[in-house]
């Protein structure tokens, strides 16, 4: 009788481990899946983004045909952008084209008859929305790659992590340039 009981609890002790381990990988999933559609959702802003970029800069050419080296390093920066794969390059590139875009938007303070065109400041406006945007989205992804590395660094998520080959999410960072207070002169 004693032996029957001894082996109820331990597979009792076993099931409940076994709840336990089970629930700790749904919620790792869960929120690696949130992790991966946080990203989703940044990769569409970023892709509208790039669309949008071929028309900013075709209007601009027609102003400012000798500012012909600003324009082609804003197609440059949109293609790098394209072509990043990860979550690093991508943030990287996606900094050197907020750069870059702020030259096209100098170069158009030099004309005012592009400043006034009306097809430029539909685009300029349409892409200081996506910039909104994208921000949102950003600070969601980063809030839930947050949350993913968490339970993946915290115990007893950890080892079933490990385990399991769960890594840890990139942030979406910008970049040192973007970090400095832009100065003011009158």
């Amino acid at each position: 009788m004693t032996a029957v009981i001894i082996l109820i609890a331990l597979i009792g002790g076993i099931l409940l481990v076994c709840l336990i381990v089970a629930g700790i990988f749904n919620g790792l999933v869960r929120l690696r899946n949130q992790v991966e559609n946080a990203w989703a959702q940044i990769d569409v802003q970023l892709k509208r983004r790039c669309d949008l970029i071929p028309n900013l800069v075709e209007t601009v050419k027609g102003y400012a045909k000798h500012e012909s080296g600003t324009l082609e390093k804003v197609i440059q920066a949109r293609n790098m952008a394209l072509a990043a794969k990860t979550v690093g390059e991508r943030a990287e590139a996606e900094n050197v084209l907020s750069g870059t875009l702020k030259s096209l938007f100098a170069v158009a303070e030099k004309y005012p008859d592009l400043k006034a065109n009306q097809n430029f400041l539909a685009l300029q406006g349409e892409l200081s929305s996506l910039e909104s945007e994208i921000q949102l989205a950003r600070r969601y992804y980063n809030g839930a790659a947050r949350n993913y590395n968490i339970a993946v660094q915290a115990f007893p998520s950890n080892i079933v992590a490990s385990a399991s080959h769960f890594g840890a999410a990139d942030y979406f960072q910008l970049a040192e340039s973007e970090r400095e207070t832009p100065k003011v002169s009158f």
